[in-house]
């Protein structure tokens, strides 16, 4: 799967709407091969975003978990380090 899309589920604060639909974006993105579409798929394209951001919402909503929530700032933290581990060569 696409790298630029991230786990927003189990979070403290909880994933917003603009974070939503980024990874919405992202997926549809990946899928249609289009970083842009073009005019003629614009419509089909946004459409798409739509409703894989409102499926995300509806997902999110709707599981539980007994796990705490996760830090946000720690998660990005953690990943930083990592990136820098691996691009130090």
């Amino acid at each position: 799967m696409c790298r630029n899309i991230r786990t927003l589920y189990n979070f403290e604060p909880p994933a917003t709407d603009d974070e939503i639909r980024a990874v919405a974006l992202q997926f549809v993105r990946k899928l249609s091969g289009f970083n842009k579409p073009s005019k003629v798929n614009e419509a089909a394209f946004n459409a798409a975003v739509d409703h894989i951001a409102d499926a995300a919402r509806t997902l999110l909503a709707s599981l539980t978990t007994t796990a705490a929530p996760r830090d946000r700032q720690q998660v990005a933290a953690t990943l930083k380090l990592r990136s820098a581990r691996r691009f130090a060569r």
